[in-house]
C-alpha cells in the first residue's frame, strides 16, 4: 500500500477513535484485526478478530468522557506505520488503580499498524 494512503487510513481510524465513533473504528478494520496494548513492556490488553475488537472498544469508551489521540509524527519501518502519538483523555468512571472520574489524563506513546488489504490488520499501542 502506498505510504499517503496508509497514512490517510490511520488518520481516518484515529478520527473515528477521537469520536467513540466505534463501528467508524471497525469499517477500517481486517477480520482478522490484533490489538495490543502494551504498557511498560506488558500487554494488559489483548483482542483477535473484529468481534472481540468491538467488545474491548465498547468497554473503553465507557471510561473516558472526553479523548483525544493526535499523531504528532509517523515512520515507516518495513510493512509496518509507526504513529507518534499524544494522548489525553478524561476519565467517566473511578478506576481501580485509584483514579478517579472527571480526572484527566496525559500521556505520550506510540500506535504501531500493519495494513493488509486495505484494512488495519495489527494495532499496537505502546505508552
Amino acid at each position: 500500500m502506498e505510504k499517503r494512503t496508509a497514512v490517510n487510513l490511520v488518520e481516518k481510524y484515529v478520527e473515528a477513535y477521537n469520536a467513540f465513533d466505534i463501528d467508524g473504528m471497525l469499517l477500517l478494520l481486517h477480520e482478522e484485526v490484533v490489538f495490543r496494548n502494551i504498557s511498560n513492556g506488558v500487554v494488559n490488553a489483548e483482542t483477535k478478530g473484529k468481534e472481540a475488537f468491538r467488545e474491548l472498544a465498547g468497554q473503553s469508551k465507557k471510561l473516558f468522557s472526553q479523548r483525544c489521540q493526535t499523531i504528532t509524527e509517523v515512520n515507516f519501518a518495513d510493512d509496518r506505520l509507526e504513529a507518534e502519538i499524544d494522548y489525553e483523555g478524561t476519565l467517566a468512571a473511578d478506576l481501580p488503580n485509584g483514579l478517579k472520574a472527571g480526572e484527566k489524563i496525559t500521556l505520550k506513546g506510540k500506535s504501531v499498524f500493519e495494513i493488509e488489504d486495505g484494512k488495519v490488520l495489527l494495532i499496537e499501542d505502546y505508552s
